[in-house]
């Protein structure tokens, strides 16, 4: 899933870097860089409706995810070159990337002006690992000495505190991993890393409804569920990214071109994915209030692999089938409007650790090739292809055009299974309730070749939506964990992922996302990072 927190990418930054589309459009809208703003300005920002209560540890989705970013802060950020930088943390020190001591910046609050210590990281950390509170990010703590202990396999935990975290004073903690991981300090940039306070442990579910965080804004009012969820200015804020404006109002959409609608009229402030339908013509409706460039994110096909059919050895020769029977520069040209690039494997290009080719032939287009390897693999289940995505977002057009492929490429019958909304096929996808495939889309957590490997196919880790299970891949993600040095990791992780692909093909890459984004005329200084963000804080509102 997943987006980003404090990041200040600048919106062609990476562009250029990658030499990919170019950044912006005419300058038709005539936005005038001069405008006075108003300080307490309030925008509003199109967004989905979450899937769950908003709790960090069990948030793994882009909707839920944007409100958590600006309502917490955690121990680090990334500049805008990547380079890891400390957020509420004044330092993060290991040796040897197993043992960390971790100094945090004093006066901190959370927003009901509670002080941020040690203990709400320790604390909220090994409650979110403990088996018992079923945590879709537990996962990310299973590094973590003791982890084992809190969230056994089977049964009940031996106790509620992992060994491995030790409070040394309120500003100070320290973290003790059961192996080394060269990319543990890059991992606390997620959300799951994030602090709690107190009074989260007295009512967990109330505070899913209106959570208190540390960061640069604060809940107004109650969640309008399906409607509108308000964030205001934090004025105790700490960190160095504090607002140019007063707060987010963001919109929940279940159809993409309503909200596009919004944005030509000026009643929704900021698209960060205009609808695949306008691609073609939203830098001449918006002008210089319009930015196309590549972002940290891909867009895939998975399969349930937790379904007995799916699960049959000879199938991975179908999943690879299929693969060769989608055109994906033709798609990505046509239907999509360059708005996406053909993928050649699971990480996006601009991300530390990506080579081309990861998936090999697999990922060529080749009909004939395909035809022979669905065969091999003794056909689709059922003879039928379905594919389940959700409706309000920008899927309509890539889905039908793959679906289209495969009926004519490989003579297998292909259908479309839209849901409503992102949270209805999320819920099907995490319940694991589908015996079909369905898209899967991925956002980095951190930047780096691990997060789109590590996070989705290693056995068990919550994100793991296909129940894939593969020993060898385990074997290699772990040896990349414990590697001295970061250049050694990425090329041992690029070794899974090719495995992953060429062997197992749990899922069928195809498309590297583009942030395809435009704003109204009330707002300016709107930027967005390297993971489709706008960066909130930087938002001037005009007067």
């Amino acid at each position: 899933m997943r987006g980003a927190k404090s990041a200040k990418w600048a919106a062609c930054a990476i562009v250029v870097a990658l030499s990919a589309t170019a950044c912006g459009g005419g300058s038709k809208s005539g936005s005038d860089d001069n405008a006075a703003v108003d300080p307490n300005g309030v925008f509003s920002y199109y967004n989905t409706e979450p899937q769950n209560p908003l709790i960090p540890t069990n948030t793994n989705e882009v909707g839920g995810h944007y409100m958590l970013t600006n309502l917490f802060r955690g121990l680090v950020t990334f500049d805008i070159k990547n380079k890891l930088m400390m957020s509420n943390a004044q330092s993060v020190d290991s040796a040897d990337n197993q043992h960390f001591d971790v100094k945090l910046k004093p006066g901190w609050k959370f927003h009901n002006d509670e002080t941020v210590t040690a203990s709400s990281y320790v604390d909220a950390w090994n409650w979110a690992a403990n088996v018992k509170n079923a945590q879709l990010n537990s996962s990310w703590f299973e590094d973590i000495a003791g982890y084992g202990d809190v969230h056994p396999d089977k049964g009940d935990p031996k106790g509620d505190k992992m060994s491995g975290l030790k409070v040394v004073n309120d500003n100070e903690f320290t973290i003790d991993l059961s192996h080394p991981v060269s990319t543990f300090k890059d991992r606390l940039f997620y959300d799951a890393f994030f602090p709690l306070p107190k009074a989260f442990y007295k009512d967990p579910k109330g505070f899913g409804e209106h959570p208190i965080g540390n960061g640069p804004y604060k809940m107004d009012g109650s969640w309008e569920h399906k409607v509108q969820l308000k964030v205001r200015k934090f004025d105790g804020y700490k960190g160095d990214d504090k607002p140019k404006n007063g707060g987010i109002d963001f919109k929940f959409y279940s159809k993409d071109d309503a909200a596009y609608a919004d944005l030509l009229s000026d009643k929704v402030d900021i698209m960060y994915q205009v609808p695949n339908s306008e691609v073609g013509k939203y830098q001449d409706d918006l002008g210089d209030r319009s930015v196309s460039q590549p972002f940290g994110g891909n867009t895939n096909i998975a399969f349930p692999l937790y379904n007995d059919e799916w699960k049959k050895p000879e199938k991975v020769k179908v999943r690879q089938g299929l693969s060769m029977a989608i055109d994906r520069d033709t798609i990505a040209k046509t239907a999509l409007k360059k708005s996406k690039e053909a993928a050649t494997g699971l990480t996006p290009p601009g991300i530390e650790g990506y080579q081309p080719g990861a998936c090999g032939d697999f990922c060529k287009f080749d009909p004939a090739k395909a035809k022979d390897l669905i065969k091999q693999g003794g056909g689709v289940p059922g003879n039928k292809l379905v594919i389940t995505y959700n409706a309000d977002g920008a899927n309509k057009e890539w889905v039908d055009a793959v679906c289209n492929d495969i009926r004519q490429n490989a003579g297998v019958e292909c259908v479309t299974d839209p849901k409503a909304t992102f949270q209805e096929s999320r819920q099907l996808i995490t319940d694991k309730k589908l015996s079909n495939p369905f898209r899967m889309a991925w956002v980095m957590d951190f930047p780096n070749i691990a997060n789109f490997i590590s996070e989705q196919y290693r056995t068990g880790v919550g994100a793991n939506d296909m129940g894939f299970s593969d020993t060898g891949a385990d074997d290699l993600m772990k040896k990349a964990d414990e590697s001295k040095s970061i250049d050694e990791a990425n090329k041992t992780y690029f070794e899974a992922e090719k495995k992953i692909l060429q062997e197992q093909m749990p899922s069928i890459p195809l498309f590297v996302d583009h942030t395809v984004a435009g704003w109204s005329k009330r707002v300016k200084n709107v930027k967005f990072d390297y993971q489709r963000q706008a960066i909130w804080t930087d938002v001037e509102v005009k007067k």
